[in-house]
This record gives C-alpha cells, structure tokens and sequence, in this order.
C-alpha cells in the first residue's frame, strides 16, 4: 500500500485550492444569499481543466485520475457546496456517460464541447416527480422511435446544471413492455423544440446549483443521439452513478474539513470563563472526533478512487465511502455551529451555510437508504 500522493496530485491540489480561495471562496455567501450561478468561476476553470477530468485528453479534456478528480472536488466543497455540486455534475453526471458509452463518433462530437465550454455544461436527467430511487418501475419518460427520430415525452424533476447546459441526457422508456432492458440514455441538447426547463428550485442548499423540474412534450432528436445500445439505459447508470459516489462523497469532506476549519480558528479566539474554547474537554473532543471522521473519511474514498482507477468492481467501496462521508459531514458541520454558538447559525460565519450544504449530500445520487442496500446485497451475496 502507498497512501503517499504524487507529486502530480500535490501539485493538483495546490492549484485547484489557489483557485479557490480566489475565485470561489470570495462569492460563495453572496451567490448562495442570491441562488445565483457563478458564470465567471467557471469561465476560468477551462484553463485549470477542472471542466474535463471525465473527458479523456484526445477528447480536449484532462481526464485526471478518480483520486485527482476526488481532491479536487474537495477543494471546491471546503469553499461552496453548489459550485462543487455543479462540477461534480457535470464531469460525473454529464460528460461519464458519453465518455464511458459514448461511440467515436458522439465523443468527438460532444466531448471537446463539455471540456472547454463553462456556458454550456452537461447534465443527466433521471429523477421524475413520481420515480427517485425507483429506476426500474418508476420512469414514465419514454421515447418512441420515428423513422430516424427519436420522439420524447414525460417530465424529470431536480436536475441540476439544466439552465447552465448545452445538453442534457435523459434516461428513457424505450421499450413500453418494461423491465430492466427497457430503459436508454439519449442525449437531448438544451436548445431542442419542445423541452422546457422551469424555473430553479427554492432550496435549502447548494443554492449556486441550479436545480430544475424539465417538461418534454414532442422533443425530437436524431436516432444516432443514443448512447450505446437499446436497453442498455438501466445499467449505464447505476455504472455512472457508482462514479458519481465518489465524488458527492469527495464533496461532502470539503465540506466537513471546511467546517472543521471555521470552527478551529474560531474556538482559538473566542475566550469562555477566562480561557479559549479549545481549553474545555467537550470542544477538544467535538474536534478531535471531527478530525478523525474526516480522515476516516478520506480514506474510504480513495480506496474507491484507487479500485475505478484500476478497471476494479468498487460499486461496494463507492456506496460505503458515500454513506460515512455525506453523514459524517452533516454531523462535523452540526458540530462546528455547536462551538460557534449563536454565531454558527448566523450568517456572519458560513458553518451554517456549509451544514445546509452537506444536508443534501445523504440524498442526491442515492440517498442513504439506497447505500444501505447496495453495501447490504454485496455484503450478504
């Protein structure tokens, strides 16, 4: 075992932290206060390459390692949940599924396009407002093949990135005779006649992500717009979402270590019956269990990363880092507004922003519940 980073990945990490702390931090309380995306940082991610880590380098993407990808999105969850939300997505969600199942044909088309271009991002559109969880039974959208067209219709519901993308692949009903070879992945582009994305979601969190309800009425698009085969859409998924875990995970430790952080230097200052915070045992503890859930943490997800890295079943791994990472953040950013007192639930500091952020994470790409039952299955085959 070799748990020392390369001198790429330490050289990665400082970059995408720089970034960061310029061009992130600054705004995250002002775009969170206002549910606004933050156009201008993503415009200068292109050059960073923080807008291609799913797309291979003969695509103009960067195509970093899973570990490379999950420090980053670390980086990004320690400052604004949403804009890392919105990378996440849009590297895991919208360009893994071209990149994995994508012919030469549709990676060449689209793939240069998703890497260099922060107007137009990529997004999947699989949750409907009666089918979360439910892929098999649940997922009414169906697409019917017309001579060369396809020709959707249905209605998908908390899609993020759809107001910020150039096209967004939708998980179809293509087989109205059901089952597990009934569904396919068809990208749609976001300027198609008949697709309507609604207004963003009021949120709790991650409010610098657009999240929407999508309405398709007659969409058509080309029969060539299909990734892979027919009835394959069911499989494609659950293999992109085991990716997608990694990364919600990654997240969900920024938003912890970040957390940890505020809490840290405010417990240093803030002065109670003649001496600082960090001086009581029930402080030293809240952070010492912090620290080493974090850590734990960590771990988990780089041992995932390490198996995707290697060509390794890690669909076990990816659900066990997501379960501890996401409900260990919500508890790490409950706790540094438990130190701060009155002034972690204020907006004077942004734990409580942070906690509203990491709230999501226990849900979004399959919620606790769902990881329980992946780890159960494989544990009890």
């Amino acid at each position: 075992m070799n748990f020392e980073m390369t001198d790429e990945q330490r050289m990665w990490r400082k970059t995408v932290h720089e970034f960061c702390a310029q061009e992130v931090k600054p705004k995250a309380a002002e775009l969170d206060a206002a549910s606004e995306f933050n156009t201008e940082a993503f415009r200068k991610m292109v050059p960073l390459g923080l807008l291609g880590m799913e797309v291979p380098e003969e695509y103009g993407g960067t195509g970093v390692d899973a570990i490379s990808a999950a420090i980053a999105l670390e980086e990004l969850g320690m400052v604004c949940g949403g804009t890392a939300l919105s990378v996440e997505a849009h590297n895991s969600l919208g360009c893994g599924p071209i990149s994995l199942f994508g012919s030469e044909e549709q990676k060449q088309r689209w793939l240069p396009g998703l890497a260099s271009n922060a107007d137009g991002l990529g997004a999947l559109a699989l949750t409907e407002p009666g089918a979360g969880s439910d892929l098999v039974g649940g997922i009414k959208t169906r697409a019917e093949l017309k001579g060369d067209v396809w020709v959707i219709n249905g209605n998908k519901a908390w899609i993020t990135n759809a107001s910020v993308s150039s096209l967004i692949i939708t998980l179809c009903r293509t087989d109205p005779a059901g089952g597990s070879h009934s569904l396919s992945l068809i990208v749609v582009p976001t300027d198609s006649q008949g697709l309507y994305i609604h207004p963003p979601e009021k949120k709790m969190g991650v409010r610098a992500c657009p999240t929407h309800a999508l309405t398709y009425q007659d969409v058509r698009v080309p029969k060539n717009h299909m990734l892979g085969d027919p009835g394959q859409g069911l499989y494609q998924t659950l293999e992109v979402l085991d990716g997608g875990r990694i990364g919600i995970s990654a997240i969900s430790v920024g938003l912890a270590h970040g957390a940890l952080d505020e809490a840290i230097a405010y417990a240093k200052e803030r002065v109670t019956f003649g001496v600082p915070l960090t001086h009581h045992q029930a402080i030293q503890w809240m952070i010492a269990d912090a620290a080493t859930q974090i850590e734990a943490a960590r771990l988990l997800i780089y041992q995932a990363a390490w198996l995707k890295d290697r060509g390794k079943p890690y669909s076990k791994e990816a659900a066990i880092a997501k379960l501890f990472a996401t409900e260990m953040a919500e508890k790490v950013c409950r706790d540094a507004i438990q130190i701060l007192g009155s002034y972690g639930y204020s907006r004077e500091y942004p734990v409580e922003r942070l906690y509203r952020d990491a709230r999501l994470m226990t849900i979004g790409e399959g919620t606790s519940e769902i990881q329980r039952m992946v780890i159960a299955k494989r544990v009890l085959s």
